[in-house]
């Protein structure tokens, strides 16, 4: 797939993983669609939360 972009975005904390997703999406151009989004958490002494963001830019669509 040509023009797929990946975006790992990681946190300590589950508020701020949300924050930085909001800020990330927030800011993607209006012709980018995600594909697909992915969650994990890395259990431990502080949990890793991390999100996997697949987003692709397409062409506009004139209607």
């Amino acid at each position: 797939m040509q023009g797929v972009r990946f975006r790992v975005i990681t946190a300590n904390d589950p508020d701020i993983l949300q924050e930085r997703l909001n800020r990330f999406v927030e800011g993607l151009p209006e012709d980018v669609v995600l594909v697909d989004v992915k969650f994990a958490v890395a259990e431990g002494p502080s949990p890793l939360f991390a999100v996997l963001v697949q987003y692709k830019e397409v062409e506009a669509w004139k209607g």
